[in-house]
C-alpha cells in the first residue's frame, strides 16, 4: 500500500495492530477518509488518517486500547451530521464508525423503554415501535444515529413536551479511553446512588469515551393531534403569542418560528402560497377534546396578537405537508445562494428573553449585506440563523463571524447558552470561557482524569 501521508505519526501502527483483529473493516482509503472528516459543518474539512468500521462493544474496547497505547486520537462517528466540526480530525487519528452497531437490543414495552446499539437511527427505532404504540420522540431533523444524538444532547421539534437527550437516556454503556467498558444509569426512573455518570457522557461529544448502547425512554402515541400554521405581521407578535401561549399550560407538541425571509426562502424553494411573513407552526396533541379547546385557545392568542392568517390541516396528509415545509428550511435557506453552505449557528435563551435576543441580532444582520434567514424551536427558546456568506469574499466572512459572535454575546447576556442544539465541537469552543468561567476549568480536569492521554476527540469542546 502506497504511504497515505499520515498525519499521526502512530497511524501506521495503529493500522498494522488493528488489521489482524478487523480485516478490511479499517481502511487508510483516501475517499472513505474524506467522507469522515466533512460533515455539515461550515468549517475546512479535517480527514482522519484512518477508519475503522466497528461492530461490537468489545471490538470498540480493543481499538480504544490499542490506541490509547499509542497515543492516537479517537474521533468517534455515528451518521456524519455534525454542524460544529465534532467528527473532523484537526490533529488526524482514527474515525470511528459505529453506524454498524444497529441492533435494537430489547423493547420494553410495559415499562416503557428499550435498549439500542448507538447506530440505530431515531427513524428505524420508531419504525419497530410501531406496532407497540410507543414512539422516541427527539427529533432534530437529520437522519441521526441514537448514540451521536446522546453525544451532543440532542434536542428538537418535539422538545417542548418530551424534552431532549438529556431527559430521555436512562443508562449507557461507554467504553472508556483505555478500552475498560463501563455500564451507567438503569431501567428505573430515578435514582439516588451515587455520581449521575450517564449525564456525565451525553453532551460529552465523544471526548470522554465512546457510547455503545443506550436505554431510552419511550413514550405512547397522543390520542389526537392537530397542525395549524399561523402568520405574523412581525417577529415580536410571534413570538408574544409563544409565550402566552406556554402559560397557557396547552399541549404543545411543537412550536415552531421562521421569520420573513425564511418564509420567502420556503415559498421559492418548495413552491408554496404561504404568506411572506413571519409564522409559527404549531401542533397540538392530547384527547379529541382536548385538543380541539386548545386549538381554539390558541387560535384566540393568534388572534389577539395580529395574526394575518391561520392555516389549520383538515387531515393528517395536510399536517403532513405543512410539516415537510419547516422541515426542508435549511435546503431552502441554502437555495437562496446556490453552493454556499454558510454557517448554521443556533444559540438558546430564556423564553421572555427570545423576543428581545431575535431584535437585537436582526439589526446586527441588517447592517450587512449577507442574507440570514432564522428558524427555531420557538417554545424553547431556540434559534437558528443560516448566515449565507462567501467564504472567498474577506468582507462577508469577517461579517458572518461577526454576526456568530455577537450572537452569542447577546445570548449569554440574556441568560441563555451559545448552543441550545448544535454542541461545542470545534466552532463553538471559543465562546466556552465566556459562559462557563471556572466551570471550565473542572471539565477540563475531568477529561484529564478520564482522558490522561488526551484521545478522544481531541481540539473538541476545550484545549486541554
Amino acid at each position: 500500500m502506497t504511504d497515505p501521508a499520515f498525519k499521526h505519526p502512530a497511524a501506521p501502527a495503529a493500522l498494522a495492530a488493528l488489521r489482524p483483529l478487523m480485516g478490511d473493516r479499517i481502511s487508510a482509503g483516501p475517499s472513505l477518509r474524506a467522507l469522515h472528516g466533512a460533515g455539515e459543518s461550515w468549517l475546512p474539512a479535517a480527514p482522519p488518517d484512518l477508519v475503522a468500521m466497528a461492530e461490537t462493544t468489545g471490538e470498540v474496547s480493543r481499538i480504544l486500547a490499542t490506541c490509547n497505547d499509542l497515543g492516537l486520537p479517537v474521533i468517534p462517528f455515528g451518521a456524519g451530521s455534525s454542524i460544529e466540526g465534532q467528527i473532523h480530525a484537526p490533529l488526524g487519528g482514527l474515525s470511528l464508525d459505529l453506524s454498524g452497531m444497529a441492533r435494537i437490543l430489547r423493547i420494553g414495552a410495559e415499562d416503557m423503554d428499550c435498549t439500542v446499539q448507538c447506530g440505530v437511527t431515531r427513524q428505524r427505532l420508531n419504525e419497530e415501535l410501531r406496532a407497540t404504540g410507543l414512539f422516541f420522540p427527539v427529533d432534530p431533523g437529520a437522519e441521526a444515529t441514537l448514540g451521536g444524538m446522546a453525544s451532543t444532547r440532542a434536542s428538537g421539534t418535539t422538545t417542548v413536551r418530551y424534552g431532549s437527550m438529556r431527559e430521555l437516556v436512562l443508562g449507557l454503556t461507554v467504553v472508556l479511553p483505555d478500552g475498560r467498558i463501563l455500564r451507567t444509569g438503569g431501567r428505573a426512573r430515578k435514582s439516588a446512588a451515587g455520581y449521575d455518570l450517564t449525564h456525565l457522557f451525553v453532551g460529552a461529544e465523544g471526548t470522554l469515551g465512546v457510547i455503545t448502547e443506550l436505554t431510552l425512554r419511550l413514550f405512547g402515541q397522543p390520542e389526537a393531534r392537530q397542525t395549524l400554521l399561523c402568520s405574523f405581521p412581525d417577529i415580536a407578535a410571534a413570538t408574544a403569542t409563544v409565550v402566552a401561549a406556554l402559560h397557557c399550560g396547552l399541549g404543545l407538541n411543537r412550536i415552531e418560528l421562521a421569520d420573513r425571509l425564511q418564509m420567502q426562502a420556503i415559498n421559492r424553494h418548495a413552491g408554496s402560497d404561504l404568506p411572506d411573513a413571519p409564522a409559527l407552526w404549531v401542533e397540538l396533541v392530547g384527547s379529541p377534546p382536548a385538543v380541539a379547546h386548545d386549538l381554539g385557545v390558541f387560535q384566540g392568542l393568534a388572534a389577539d396578537a395580529g395574526a394575518l392568517r391561520q392555516d389549520i390541516a383538515e387531515s393528517a396528509d395536510q399536517a403532513n405537508a405543512l410539516w415537510r415545509l419547516r422541515h426542508s428550511a435549511l435546503y431552502a435557506s441554502r437555495a437562496l445562494r446556490p453552493g454556499l453552505k454558510g454557517i448554521s449557528t443556533d444559540v438558546c435563551v430564556p423564553i421572555s428573553a427570545l423576543p428581545e435576543c431575535i431584535d437585537r441580532i436582526l439589526a446586527v444582520v441588517a447592517e450587512t449585506a449577507i442574507p440570514a434567514p432564522l428558524v427555531g424551536h420557538a417554545g424553547d427558546g431556540n434559534f437558528h440563523l443560516v448566515l449565507l456568506f462567501d467564504p472567498a469574499d474577506p468582507k462577508e466572512t469577517g461579517d458572518a463571524r461577526r454576526i456568530n459572535a455577537r450572537l452569542v454575546e447577546i445570548a449569554l447576556e440574556l441568560g441563555g447558552t451559545s448552543t441550545g442544539e448544535h454542541g461545542v465541537g470545534l466552532g463553538k469552543k471559543a465562546y466556552m470561557a465566556d459562559e462557563h468561567g471556572p466551570a471550565l476549568d473542572l471539565m477540563r480536569q475531568i477529561k484529564q482524569a478520564i482522558d490522561p492521554r488526551g484521545i478522544m476527540n481531541p481540539s473538541k469542546i476545550f484545549d486541554v
